[in-house]
């Protein structure tokens, strides 16, 4: 929905939902989405955030008429697109993701084209006062990027995503952004590594000369649109995992002048100080399909793990010394401690200050994709009313900041 006043578009991911197909996200987009808009906003638009794979973008290119059902299936149900999570590219639901989450990364050809498909499948279903956004992933998985040349690789076809949305902008009159995503053990992990990657390889002479190469167009508009076309998607949950403070972080993206192009509110799971006790509880939230990147704060130094199970087999090794972790586990953003240990909603919170003082952007997007695997004591209700509590969260507590400044 519109919150109005320039505070932008909120909605949740409908990564929630099963979706690794067309089929698949056609149903859930039936099944689930009319009926959280019918209790959420039942007078007003909804927003829609589309999971999109590469199967789905597949079957959408290939088939104009379920296009053509997805534009009559929003106009009819008052809904409509403003976001797409194009960051799994494969299957994302019952069955082992990890790190092939990141696969295929931006140095390949599939990941190139998959992004620009769904630049045009945007500029074609969605209403012309809506500038969508593609979220997708940080690059590349860290450990693979051992070279010079890959990162060149990666850069080199995000400047021809720059150049495509370019023109697809000039052919259609359509604005699509593309947002990188930061994540605990990517290439863009940190805050102050993703600005030093827009300084020193987007925000370049060199950036512009290989856009204008690739799009055709002269320098004078390639300056101007990697600010337009590229931008971030600031997970508060992946920053709060590194110990970041996002009041700075934010602040360190405007002082460099980087778009956020969608502000995602979402929290991890937050334990201040390990226990034998508290690493018990901890073993419910491992043996996921999904990557559990884990921050270890110990003495003043930071230690990152792929996974818990990682944290808690060295714990178990040696449990000496006082620690506190922070571990990439998506948890309900509506509460603020789980019973032995917290969340870190508070990044949230924080964020939504900032937002209210001034906005930061004008897509918010709730992603708590866990739904499958939380333990069982969490889900309190049905997918639709675990949503539900999630929006009337996110919206009441920026309209209790928006208050407080007037």
């Amino acid at each position: 929905m519109d919150l109005g006043n320039g505070y932008g578009h909120l909605t949740y991911s409908t990564l929630v939902h099963p979706g690794d197909t067309w089929a698949d996200m056609k149903d859930s987009l039936q099944r689930y989405v009319p009926a959280v808009k019918a209790r959420f906003c039942p007078d007003k638009p909804m927003g829609v955030s589309l999971r999109l794979s590469g199967s789905s973008v597949e079957t959408l290119l290939a088939n104009p008429s379920e296009r053509t059902w997805l534009k009559e299936f929003l106009i009819n149900e008052n809904l409509y697109v403003f976001t797409v999570n194009a960051f799994p590219y494969g299957p994302f639901k019952n069955q082992i993701v990890k790190a092939e989450v990141y696969e295929p990364d931006w140095t390949t050809e599939q990941r190139t084209k998959y992004t620009m498909n769904i630049a045009d499948i945007l500029a074609e279903v969605t209403g012309k006062d809506v500038e969508p956004t593609i979220q997708t992933a940080p690059l590349a998985f860290r450990p693979k990027v051992t070279s010079a040349a890959y990162e060149d690789s990666f850069n080199e076809n995000i400047y021809r995503v720059i150049a495509h949305l370019m023109n697809l902008e000039v052919r259609t009159g359509r604005r699509v952004k593309l947002a990188v995503e930061p994540e605990p053990f990517c290439f863009l992990e940190t805050i102050p590594e993703t600005v030093d990657w827009f300084n020193n390889k987007i925000y370049t002479l060199e950036a512009a000369k290989a856009i204008s190469k690739f799009s055709k167009q002269p320098l004078s508009e390639c300056f101007g649109a990697t600010r337009r076309y590229l931008g971030v998607v600031l997970d508060i949950c992946h920053q709060s995992v590194e110990f970041e403070n996002i009041a700075d972080d934010i602040h360190a993206l405007n002082n460099s002048c980087i778009p956020i192009f969608k502000l995602q509110e979402a929290a991890a799971l937050q334990v201040g100080e390990v226990t034998p006790e508290i690493v018990e509880e901890l073993k419910k939230y491992t043996g996921t399909i999904y990557l559990s990147q884990t921050t270890e704060l110990k003495n003043g130094v930071l230690k990152r793990f792929l996974n818990l199970e990682e944290a808690i087999a060295e714990y178990e090794k040696d449990p000496s010394g006082t620690r506190e972790w922070r571990t990439h586990f998506h948890v309900p953003v509506f509460l603020k401690d789980l019973g032995p240990f917290q969340t870190t909603r508070s990044g949230i919170d924080a964020a939504l200050k900032e937002h209210a003082k001034n906005p930061l952007s004008n897509h918010l997007e709730i992603e708590t994709y866990t739904w499958d695997v939380l333990p069982e004591h969490l889900k309190t209700g049905d997918i639709t009313e675990y949503v539900i509590r999630e929006l009337e969260y996110v919206r009441d507590e920026l309209g209790r900041q928006i208050a407080a400044n007037n």
